[in-house]
């Protein structure tokens, strides 16, 4: 039997200003940094084998946190894009509620909680490539690292960790739980709560535990 801890990092600061963030490299919070300690208390008795975090530097930083905290900053450590927040698009870098103002709440529902429709790809000043993704292409990519990476460590018996983010994670869980496209997106995952998993020798899940508030639709 192994284990699998999955943490989102910590409050952000485009979090806390209601901004969308996707691929921006953004600080997190004194809050943000908070919460990572308080998710590393939860984990002072588990002994990693080996992390897993994004590209970005809030993930980074809120497993750094987390290690320091429990002591085990000496483990391996594989940082990939595969495990990136899902792009948002031309909405990078805009105020959500303004966002909602502009192009009506009910276009920015579809692109925030929708499965496969992708916000605008304009080129803007946080968007300069163009690029833009769903819930399914982000589980495009972050699935199949997931599969040749992470999951045979766990499956042989060894406690791995990810910090990562609220929709590389959302594919993740999809893949663990058995999801629906309709289920998947009813989830959302706390801000520094680790999300544990107990997985046999096929991958299968056994037990899972929720360590903060109930996975529930954001708003």
């Amino acid at each position: 039997m192994g284990t699998l801890v999955l943490i989102r990092h910590g409050q952000s600061q485009w979090n806390l200003e209601n901004r969308f963030t996707g691929w921006i490299d953004v600080p997190l919070t004194d809050a943000g940094r908070a919460e990572a300690r308080r998710g590393a208390a939860l984990l002072k008795d588990f002994r990693f084998d080996r992390a897993f975090t994004s590209s970005l530097a809030r993930a980074q930083d809120t497993l750094k946190i987390v290690l320091d905290t429990i002591g085990q900053s000496n483990i391996p450590i594989e940082r990939d894009q595969a495990l990136n927040e899902r792009h948002y698009g031309a909405l990078q870098g805009l105020d959500k509620a303004e966002t909602a103002k502009q192009y009506g709440d009910a276009q920015v529902k579809i692109w925030r909680r929708s499965y496969d429709i992708a916000p605008p790809k304009d080129k803007t000043p946080f968007n300069p490539d163009g690029i833009s993704e769903s819930l399914k292409d982000t589980a495009a990519r972050t699935l199949p690292y997931f599969r040749e990476k992470i999951l045979p460590l766990v499956a042989a018996g060894r406690t791995i960790l990810v910090a990562a983010h609220g929709n590389s994670l959302r594919s993740i869980l999809m893949e663990l739980d058995q999801l629906t496209k309709e289920q998947v997106l009813e989830l959302n995952l706390a801000t520094g709560a680790p999300v544990i998993y107990e997985l046999d020798r096929s991958g299968r899940v056994l037990k899972k535990t929720v360590t903060g508030p109930p996975l529930k639709a954001s708003p």
